[in-house]
């Protein structure tokens, strides 16, 4: 079991049971997946590029990536029905909270100046999206061999009913927030 499993059995279902008063163990919010974006607008000029992002993905997430594709044309874009534009990964079980634990524990505290997660990136319903503006903080990506700087969207997909239980969530499993 990993840590961050262990940590969300050992304090966090308790605390959340104290907090909200849940009746069944049940209700706690969990964390249901983790999905990592990046889109790829220079792939349009570039087909490489792709290529080389897959590589960073799955060095990052330790799972093959999809290659996501343009469902419409844009002509504004330059860019056609079925394009390579993107690439995600949907991490679940031991993967999920393995890159959950890093992403806290290594990553973060590698960004400059960073202060915190904003309070900004809820959905509505207990889900949340941060947004990242390099791979470089993950210690497993090596500076010299990549060929570009490249920005990921990570969603924690959590079974909250809203934005406070979610948010109370994330802040117990350890999560970096910024006061709100």
């Amino acid at each position: 079991m990993s840590a961050l499993k262990q940590k969300y059995t050992e304090e966090v279902i308790p605390a959340m049971m104290d907090k909200f008063k849940y009746r069944n163990v049940m209700e706690v919010p969990r964390l249901e997946k983790v999905v990592i974006n990046i889109g790829m607008g220079e792939a349009i000029q570039n087909a490489k590029a792709i290529d080389a992002a897959i590589q960073d993905l799955r060095t990052i997430a330790g799972q093959q990536p999809v290659v996501t594709r343009a469902k419409k044309s844009v002509a504004a874009f330059k860019v056609r029905e079925g394009m390579r534009i993107g690439l995600k990964v949907t991490l679940r079980g031991s993967r999920m909270y393995d890159f959950v634990d890093r992403l806290i524990n290594v990553a973060l505290p590698r960004v400059r100046d960073f202060r915190g997660i904003s309070p900004k990136g809820f959905d509505g319903r207990g889900n949340y999206t941060l947004g990242l503006k390099e791979q470089l903080m993950f210690p497993e990506i090596d500076y010299d061999k990549i060929d570009k700087v490249r920005g990921m969207d990570i969603t924690f997909v959590t079974s909250a009913k809203s934005d406070e239980e979610a948010w109370e969530f994330l802040k117990l499993i350890g999560m970096p927030l910024k006061p709100h």
